[in-house]
């Protein structure tokens, strides 16, 4: 599980009670407005934050966290190809990092 149980419980006993259909959404707001709530705090604090950005950032945390790239192809974010998530989320990482890991596991 990817959020603490306690957030599922309550995020699960919320939408049994605003959701009456399969179609209906938890939170209803659209893309446009949750594309909103994240570039507006970015700018606040003088970056250029996309949705995209959060997404590519959990599939990072997530792998480097443990949890095995398969999972975070297949399951996280739904990649049909596991190529597609090393290629363009995991495939990338600094000189520095790579350093660190290498101590980490070989130190």
């Amino acid at each position: 599980m990817f959020i603490p149980q306690k957030v599922a419980d309550r995020l699960r006993e919320y939408a049994l009670q605003v959701c009456n259909a399969p179609s209906d959404r938890i939170f209803p707001i659209s893309y446009e407005v949750a594309r909103m709530m994240v570039i507006k705090p970015g700018k606040m604090v003088g970056i250029k934050l996309r949705p995209h950005d959060l997404r590519r950032h959990f599939a990072t945390y997530a792998s480097r966290s443990g949890v095995p790239v398969e999972i975070v192809s297949k399951v996280i974010l739904r990649h049909a190809n596991l190529s597609t998530t090393i290629q363009r989320y995991l495939g990338t990482i600094s000189d520095v990092e790579a350093i660190r890991w290498i101590e980490n596991i070989y130190g």
